[in-house]
């Protein structure tokens, strides 16, 4: 069986060149005569692992040195309640609701505090992405939230709001690395890293230190504070060893192909590919205001239920799997993250093409 096109939203495609470094270093990493998942989290060898992953981290993000990077269990959603507990000062949070993670996150927030919804694009099922230069801001509250790419309904941020001098605490998890960004923006940037940086089971947490704080909510579990992270160098208690090790991989991957900036012009030339057919064919629609179009999750519709089936089906039987739409918008969903090459893309669109003339 050869390699397919993997198209799937998370755990999603990682680089070849990753995964075959990964294989030989499987029985014995870097002479050590064990592999990674042996080896003891307080060993020498792995704290350079560690520590060699966050530096190029910091490097790829041009993180300031007045931010830590966490790598953290329990997911992106873990953080829909970490975060309240330990930023929710006042008691009051704004979030802007883009999708079906953000409103979790904005559910979550209501157990700790009062979450106000601020904006949303919930009713023209997340399509879009509101306009957010001018906001209802609460003179009081200790943050506002995003979920800055929407990886169900394939909207993305592409200006940030105006908190009116409030913390922004941005969720990335689907486009974390995909481009650019100034992390001084942020107070929190989070994501989880199963989309487009690595295998499941990790959150990377890029804070600012002055949230680091011992002032959380009364009955805030040590695990979910962020000082007792921090101080300890992610290493407070078993972390996911091996999920740091391939993510490190994947940084030092980025860096050989030229870093964000580099990323970045690859992924609007491949997206280009898709919506430019999307545009263009007379069966398939994209279902998201064009302004607001993510780079890594194009969702797409033929508006018949029964063929949309049939082309998922099809296009499996092809080697380009994981096609299916979420199951709130129907239709097709192909996630083109850093790792699923030009080629791919190409490959979706001929096959596209070529469905559409045997069904027009």
């Amino acid at each position: 069986m050869s390699r397919v096109y993997n198209f799937s939203a998370g755990p999603a495609v990682l680089p070849e060149p990753v995964l075959k470094e990964v294989a030989e270093e499987m029985m014995d990493y870097n002479g050590t005569g064990m592999s990674v998942m042996e080896m003891s989290h307080r060993s020498a060898a792995f704290q350079q692992i560690i520590d060699e992953a966050e530096q190029d981290l910091r490097d790829l993000m041009n993180i300031p040195d007045n931010y830590k990077v966490l790598f953290l269990q329990g997911g992106a959603s873990q953080q829909f309640a970490m975060i309240p507990m330990n930023l929710m000062k006042n008691k009051v949070a704004d979030y802007i609701v883009t999708g079906q993670w953000a409103k979790k996150a904005y559910q979550e927030a209501q157990k700790y505090g009062k979450a106000n919804k601020i904006a949303s694009s919930e009713d023209k099922t997340f399509s879009y992405i509101p306009d957010c230069s001018d906001l209802p801001i609460s003179p009081d509250a200790d943050y506002v939230y995003i979920c800055e790419n929407n990886t169900i309904y394939g909207t993305k941020f592409k200006e940030l709001p105006n908190t009116k001098g409030k913390l922004l605490v941005s969720d990335v998890s689907s486009c974390f690395l995909s481009e650019p960004v100034d992390v001084s923006r942020y107070g929190i940037i989070y994501g989880g890293v199963q989309k487009n940086i690595g295998p499941a089971g990790m959150v990377i947490v890029i804070i600012r230190e002055d949230l680091i704080t011992e002032d959380v909510l009364p009955g805030t579990p040590t695990m979910l504070t962020y000082k007792t992270h921090a101080d300890a160098g992610s290493l407070y208690n078993t972390p996911n060893a091996y999920c740091i090790y391939v993510c490190g991989k994947v940084f030092k991957w980025l860096k050989a192909m030229g870093g964000l900036e580099e990323m970045k012009r690859r992924n609007e030339e491949k997206a280009k590919i898709l919506y430019d057919f999307l545009d263009s064919s007379s069966l398939f629609k994209g279902t998201v205001v064009a302004k607001d179009r993510s780079l890594m999750n194009v969702p797409f519709v033929t508006g018949d239920k029964e063929l949309d089936a049939k082309f998922v089906k099809e296009a499996t039987a092809a080697g380009l799997v994981n096609l299916k739409g979420h199951r709130t918008v129907g239709g097709m969903r192909a996630s083109i993250y850093n790792a699923m090459p030009r080629e791919g893309v190409e490959a979706l669109v001929a096959f596209m093409k070529k469905f559409e003339e045997e069904n027009a």
